[in-house]
């Protein structure tokens, strides 16, 4: 029997799944959970097999969660499901030591074969996804760029950026504009977005 830890913050989905893989005889669902926080504690109670996350949970990232959750129930192996199939969060799953990769799109019966190929000790990942990461180009920003590209995304302004790195203003702004034009992007806020989609910050 594989026990499978499901995390997934929007209710009527969670319980769909959980319906789903009931129906299965090989299946168990061990525990529900809404937030990134609660994973681990919930594996540590149940010992799952395989933990199914969602990859936007509140409280704590299902990324984040998969990381942790390797650390500390390192027998427990973890499938991502997303509803954004970006490259760079896959390439996150990845260094997160992730096992499963699939967009929620994807029909439950192939989600049901990806968590016995995860409980196996196989890795599934969504072919489109894999198609897109490979197309993705090298990163063309500098460190100093994509940190300065990155403490943008946070909310922080160009002056406050200068005096938390030890740069002056201009050159905040010099790194920014230069982000924005390496990335093709039509200002700050695409060039973010671009880089976010990439994991290049």
């Amino acid at each position: 029997m594989i026990r499978v830890l499901l995390a997934e913050d929007m209710g009527i989905l969670r319980e769909a799944l959980a319906g789903i893989l009931a129906l299965e005889d090989d299946l168990e669902v061990v525990a529900t959970v809404e937030s990134g926080d609660t994973i681990v504690d919930a594996a540590l109670r149940t010992t799952p097999n395989v933990a199914v996350i969602d990859i936007g949970l509140p409280g704590q990232d299902g990324l984040s969660a998969a990381a942790e959750l390797h650390e500390r129930v390192p027998a427990c192996r973890t499938l991502i499901l997303t509803g954004h199939a970006r490259p760079g969060n896959l390439r996150r799953a990845l260094a997160a030591h992730v096992s499963g990769f699939m967009v929620k799109e994807s029909r439950p019966q192939d989600l049901v074969e990806a968590i016995r190929t995860v409980a196996r000790g196989g890795r599934v990942i969504d072919p489109q996804l894999a198609f897109q990461a490979l197309d993705v180009q090298g990163n063309p920003l500098t460190d100093r760029e994509a940190e300065v590209l990155r403490l943008t995304a946070s909310g922080a302004e160009p002056a406050e950026i200068a005096g938390k790195i030890g740069l002056s203003y201009g050159t905040v702004r010099n790194y920014l504009a230069s982000a924005v034009t390496k990335l093709n992007a039509r200002n700050r806020v695409d060039a973010i977005r671009i880089a976010t989609d990439a994991g290049w910050i």
